[in-house]
């Protein structure tokens, strides 16, 4: 299960207006680095160009499409404030018996003004468990394939119910097929650019996994999924503006997939270790955060920043007891102003961690413990929960912790979404 955000569509835009944001539009999901991120506004996107009720988005893998991202407003509607829908992850074949299965086989968009009325002599139908589960109809349905430049379907793009000015449901006309068949160009040459930017930084997860079995795919993406929405709670709880938090989730998902990557830098005797470490053993293991931050030193952009904030202090604890503290990342020696603990630089406590380290520090400690690995099976996640609690105000952020526990859903949402295959089973 994953849940959708709440992008509400409220105004319909004018031909005029519609042509406009098509010129810039390139522009704006250009600025957005994160697949994840990526993929929710070009749904929320397609749906404002539509005046859209609902949408999804599937993302091709080999010859099944996946269902990825779905948003709706009126089922969003029925839920409290500052919830969001929670929908199931599934995979369908690349073929013509589904509506989205035909769309990816063909390359061709359908538009579709009564999916309850297809034509029984074509090859595809409509299945009617979502409506059936949810208490919803679906009604028109427009489907564009998303492709690269050489034709190859990248997945597909599904906006259901369009709206009259009164919010009634009515058929998608010519003239939205048009206009999205060239919103469908736009968004799959940034959907190819984010994909490329995310397997950039899977490979990076490689070269740590093949150093350190703890570093997974899997393992990076549950750790980045849940950390924005913690962000995302904890910044609105503190009236941030909505927009500084959409750059920082984008920026933040990247960054804290690669909380980990300074491990590269330790020794194979260290990191594949499978029994404890000893006290000069888990110094050395202590520097990879050190190593993290120095990858993103010469820094160019927010990314970087927020990277090397991330590489840097997810190991440092609220009460001050965690690690590396107070250092030049550069130079790898204490900052004299704060001074030393036992010799040792004096580790940040409290707000001195920045809020994507306190946030990172969290979620690392709870999917670690939850998930297997080659030298420990998974906790229990009553016991995890327990360590969490106990955690609050000594090694975790209070504040964070609470609004961890009032996200289990969704938590548990993204862990679903991103397993590990069963690699050490």
């Amino acid at each position: 299960m994953i849940r959708a955000g709440p992008h509400q569509v409220t105004t319909m835009l004018s031909e005029t207006e519609k042509l406009d944001a098509l010129t810039i539009l390139g522009i704006e999901l250009n600025r957005v680095q994160d697949l994840d991120i990526l993929m929710q506004k070009i749904l929320s996107e397609a749906r404002r160009f539509t005046n859209a009720d609902a949408g999804s988005i599937y993302i091709r893998e080999g010859n099944e499409l996946h269902f990825n991202y779905t948003q709706n407003d009126t089922l969003q509607q029925r839920l409290s404030s500052g919830e969001k829908l929670i929908y199931s992850i599934f995979s369908i074949p690349i073929d013509e018996k589904s509506i989205a299965g035909y769309v990816a086989a063909t390359g061709a968009p359908l538009n579709l003004e009564d999916v309850y009325a297809i034509d029984p002599t074509r090859p595809y139908h409509f299945s009617r468990k979502f409506d059936d589960a949810s208490h919803y109809t679906t009604r028109s349905a427009l489907t564009l394939p998303l492709k690269n430049a050489k034709g190859v379907v990248l997945g597909v793009l599904q906006v259901i119910n369009a709206r009259d000015e009164t919010g009634g449901f009515i058929p998608f006309s010519a003239k939205d097929e048009i206009m999205m068949t060239h919103f469908a160009s736009v968004a799959s040459v940034a959907l190819r650019r984010a994909q490329m930017t995310r397997s950039m930084i899977l490979r990076m997860i490689r070269m740590a996994e093949m150093r350190d079995p703890k570093e997974t795919g899997a393992h990076v993406n549950r750790v980045a999924g849940y950390a924005i929405e913690i962000y995302e709670k904890w910044a609105q709880n503190h009236g941030h503006d909505i927009h500084e938090i959409e750059k920082n989730r984008d920026i933040f998902r990247m960054a804290a997939m690669l909380h980990d990557v300074g491990k590269i830098a330790i020794s194979d005797q260290i990191l594949k270790k499978p029994g404890r470490f000893n006290t000069e053993e888990f110094e050395i293991m202590k520097q990879h955060t050190i190593f993290g931050a120095q990858l993103f030193h010469d820094r160019q952009s927010d990314f970087d920043e927020v990277a090397a904030q991330v590489a840097l202090t997810h190991h440092e604890w609220w009460n001050g007891m965690g690690y590396p503290g107070h250092v030049d990342p550069l130079t790898n020696t204490p900052l004299v102003e704060y001074g030393l603990c036992n010799g040792k630089p004096k580790g940040k406590q409290g707000h001195e961690i920045p809020i994507f380290g306190r946030v990172v520090s969290l979620v690392d400690v709870y999917d670690a413990l939850c998930s297997a690995r080659v030298y420990k099976e998974a906790w229990d996640e009553s016991k995890v929960l327990s360590i969490i609690k106990e955690g609050s105000g000594l090694q975790f952020d209070p504040e964070l912790v609470e609004i961890f526990f009032a996200s289990m859903d969704i938590i548990r949402s993204i862990q679903s979404r991103y397993q590990d295959k069963n690699k050490y089973s």
